[in-house]
């Protein structure tokens, strides 16, 4: 059964003028320790996909908070939230800390979908009951 459906589109110039404007520090705001190397690797090979992945991980997380129905308050946080992908490429949420104790006393589970083009990126988030019990 569905939970909560989240979408969200995000300039990725926005993002640009915000690490401009802040540096390293916007993205450790944003992302969790994973993503955090992931994004210095690609931004120290080719910057503008750095940009790119900071900014469907941010859309990405924005998707989730809202199909999760809680927004950007505790206990979901940017860092506590990561956007993972299995060998396949397939984006997946994981989640840690209170924010997945909280997402598991619930029965819930997410499906989470990224794309960018050349000005934004986008994201489309379901989240589901696993057991019909809960609410």
């Amino acid at each position: 059964m569905i939970y909560g459906i989240g979408t969200d589109i995000c300039d990725i110039r926005r993002i640009k003028t915000s690490l401009d404007r802040h540096g390293e520090r916007f993205a450790a705001k944003v992302l969790s320790d994973a993503e955090m190397a992931t994004w210095k690797a690609r931004s120290a090979r080719w910057p503008e996909r750095g940009v790119r992945y900071l900014a469907t991980r941010f859309s990405a997380k924005e998707a989730f908070s809202k199909a999760i129905g809680l927004g950007m308050r505790m206990p979901m946080t940017w860092r506590l939230c990561e956007v993972g992908k299995l060998p396949s490429g397939q984006p997946v949420i994981v989640l840690h800390g209170v924010l997945k104790e909280w997402f598991e006393a619930k029965g819930l589970q997410a499906h989470i979908t990224v794309t960018d083009e050349s000005e934004y990126a986008a994201s489309f988030c379901v989240v589901e009951t696993l057991d019909p019990s809960h609410p």
